[in-house]
C-alpha cells in the first residue's frame, strides 16, 4: 500500500505554496520516499543513510559531466527514513566525549551502546518511544540553505505539538524544539534534539522527538553540552503515552507542506 502526503490539497493550491514552503523550481525533484523502518539497531540504520547518500553523490557527479557532455540529467531523490532504536549514545563531530558520564560497564548495565559519528553537535540518547527521522535530502531539489533546512525541520516539529496543544519554539543560539522557550521562562524544556550532515547540499543524520521515550537515559549524559535545561517528552507533557505512528502522521503532512513535497511511503 502506498500512502501519499502532499503540500498540495487542491488545485488551487498547487498554485499557492503554504507560507515558508520552498517555491518548486522546474527540473527539481519534490518527491521524497519515505521508508518507516520500526525499531532498528544504530549502526545499519546509519549504514543505510550513507548508502543514499553515497548513491546520491554519484548521481550529482553523473549529472555534472552529462551537464557539461550536453546530455539530459537524471533526476536526484529524496529519502525520509522513520525509526526509532534501541538504547545509544551519539557524539557529534564537535562533542566532548566527557560529556558521557558511562564507562563501557555503565553502558552495559544500561544496556545502551555508544557511536562518534559525522553530524554536527554535541552528544544525545536515541531509544525506545523515541520518533526519528533521517532526511536524505538534495537540498538542490529544494533550496541551498542549510540554516532554512533546520529551522523547517524544527517548525514541522513545531506544528505537530500544536496539534497536542502544546507551544513549542526555538531559544536562539540552541537548535531543537522547546517547550518554555520564551525568554525568562522558568522552566526551558527540550523535547526535540536535531544534528545533521551536508555534503554538497545532501544531508544526512536529522532529528529526534521525544515521544514516549524513558528520560532516565539522559541523566547519563549532558545533553547537547547544555548543563542548564531540561529534557522533556510528549508522554511526560501529556501524562499518556502516545503511539510513534499516530505522531508520523502528524508529522508527515506538515513536512510536506513546508518542503513543498510529496511524500511517498514506500517499503524498507
Amino acid at each position: 500500500m502506498t500512502t501519499t502526503y502532499s503540500a498540495c490539497a487542491s488545485p488551487a493550491a498547487e498554485a499557492q505554496p503554504a507560507a515558508g514552503a520552498a517555491p518548486a523550481i522546474a527540473g527539481q525533484n519534490h518527491r521524497v520516499l519515505v521508508q518507516r523502518l520500526g525499531r532498528v539497531d544504530y549502526q545499519p540504520a546509519w549504514e543505510l543513510q550513507e548508502q543514499l547518500l553515497a548513491e546520491t553523490l554519484a548521481l550529482k557527479t553523473q549529472n555534472r559531466l552529462a551537464a557539461e557532455a550536453g546530455q539530459p540529467l537524471a533526476a536526484t531523490l529524496n529519502h525520509l527514513l522513520l525509526c526509532e532504536h534501541p538504547p545509544v549514545y551519539t557524539l557529534g563531530k564537535s562533542g566532548k566525549p566527557e560529556h558521557l558520564l558511562l564507562d563501557e560497564a555503565g553502558l552495559a548495565q544500561h544496556g545502551a551502546t555508544f557511536h562518534r559519528i559525522n553530524r554536527g553537535g554535541d552528544i544525545t540518547f536515541h531509544g525506545p518511544g523515541q520518533l526519528v527521522g533521517y532526511p536524505i535530502f538534495d537540498l538542490d531539489n529544494f533550496f541551498t540553505d542549510i540554516h532554512r533546512y533546520l529551522r523547517l525541520l524544527e517548525e514541522a516539529v513545531i506544528l505537530t505539538l500544536a496539534d497536542y496543544n502544546l507551544r513549542a519554539g526555538r531559544i536562539v543560539g540552541l537548535t531543537g524544539v522547546w517547550l518554555d522557550f520564551e525568554e525568562g521562562a522558568p522552566n526551558p524544556r527540550k523535547i526535540c534534539a536535531l544534528g545533521v550532515k551536508c555534503s554538497r547540499w545532501v544531508t544526512m543524520h536529522g532529528f529526534a522527538l521525544n515521544v514516549n521515550t524513558d528520560l532516565s537515559y539522559f541523566g547519563h549524559i549532558v545533553p547537547c553540552g547544555i548543563t542548564d535545561k531540561a529534557v522533556t517528552s510528549l508522554e511526560h507533557e501529556l501524562g499518556h503515552a502516545v503511539p510513534l505512528t499516530e505522531v508520523q502522521e502528524h508529522l508527515l503532512p506538515h513536512l510536506a507542506t513546508l518542503f513543498a513535497a510529496d511524500l511517498i511511503s514506500v517499503s524498507p
